[in-house]
């Protein structure tokens, strides 16, 4: 692994987080401030400017577009987009701490699938790193678990299409040689699609008013532009996350995110913060330290035996 390539991967993870918490504070002062609640279709608008810009991009020669097969593309925007809409009915159909259950699973069901169908194999120290990270944020983030049927069938859908399609995210990338960018430019416009058509009646049955009969004021007019302009490094960082590292480190760099959010709420917005917040974010740090310094372990590891054969031809 060059410098370069690490110094690339460690610029994601930072933009990953930077974008990820404004667009939350934003999005926060949108719906609980100004009250926009219609978070499927704002998302669906985020996905049509980040496919403008990409476009105005590759027009100033900024990148090379690549062509990818129809039938891939098409599923795989589509796939992304129905876990988008899946999450947030989700989150909607059930209470909070449940929602946060299902952010949870998402792990542990994401080395299952890629242990089963892609023979990826996680050590024992990797496994015990995640379990302290999970154990933090359950401690700091969930509260009422509340169970309904309907609910916990969409939690399952929305996990089940979320893993795949961040595993996708990362398998398309190295099987066809594509970048980041270039994925994201080729899917950008079937995900805007399926959550433009669907969107607004998502969220209608969510908060039972219509999103195109709401008053648009200057100040919701001014969040929603600024909104789409941050989700433009969001989505975009996504992708290079999944592509430079993979669909786990992606998802412990989500719970850092929420830990950082949480400590945001607490210091900007005043929201209320007990110490078993503060134990629980503690504890999540501490998961994603042993993540870190046993991914970077193994990485090495990996390297050196990697190199053995050139040192044996040598």
């Amino acid at each position: 692994m060059t410098a370069g390539f690490q110094l690339g991967v460690i610029g994601s993870l930072t933009l990953s987080v930077a974008s990820s918490v404004a667009i939350v504070i934003c999005n926060k002062a949108l719906i609980s401030t100004l009250g926009f609640p219609f978070a499927t279709t704002l998302t669906s608008w985020h996905l049509m400017v980040t496919f403008c810009t990409l476009y105005v991009a590759q027009r100033m020669r900024f990148f090379e577009p690549k062509a990818i097969d129809g039938h891939t593309v098409v599923l795989f925007g589509l796939l992304n987009g129905t876990s988008i809409g899946l999450l947030n009915l989700s989150l909607g159909f059930n209470s909070i701490g449940f929602y946060q259950m299902t952010k949870l699973a998402i792990i542990p069901f994401t080395v299952l699938l890629e242990t089963i169908f892609l023979k990826k194999r996680f050590s024992e120290s990797i496994k015990f790193s995640l379990l302290v990270l999970l154990l933090g944020v359950a401690i700091a983030s969930v509260t009422d678990l509340k169970l309904n049927v309907l609910g916990s069938v969409l939690s399952g859908l929305a996990i089940a299409t979320t893993c795949v399609g961040q595993i996708l995210t990362n398998t398309i990338q190295r099987k066809l040689k594509v970048t980041s960018t270039q994925l994201l430019y080729q899917s950008a416009p079937y995900q805007a699609a399926i959550l433009f058509a669907t969107g607004p009646f998502v969220d209608q049955l969510l908060t039972d008013r219509n999103v195109f009969s709401h008053q648009y004021t200057a100040p919701v007019v001014g969040f929603i532009i600024m909104s789409c302009l941050i989700a433009v490094s969001v989505n975009f960082s996504t992708f290079l996350v999944i592509g430079t590292t993979s669909p786990v480190t992606y998802q412990v760099l989500g719970h850092l995110k929420t830990c950082l959010v949480l400590s945001f709420g607490y210091t900007l917005l005043h929201d209320p913060f007990t110490m078993r917040n503060i134990l629980g974010i503690l504890v999540a740090i501490f998961g994603m330290a042993l993540y870190s310094c046993f991914s970077v372990m193994e990485s090495k590891k990996k390297s050196a035996l990697e190199s053995l054969p050139v040192l044996s031809q040598v």
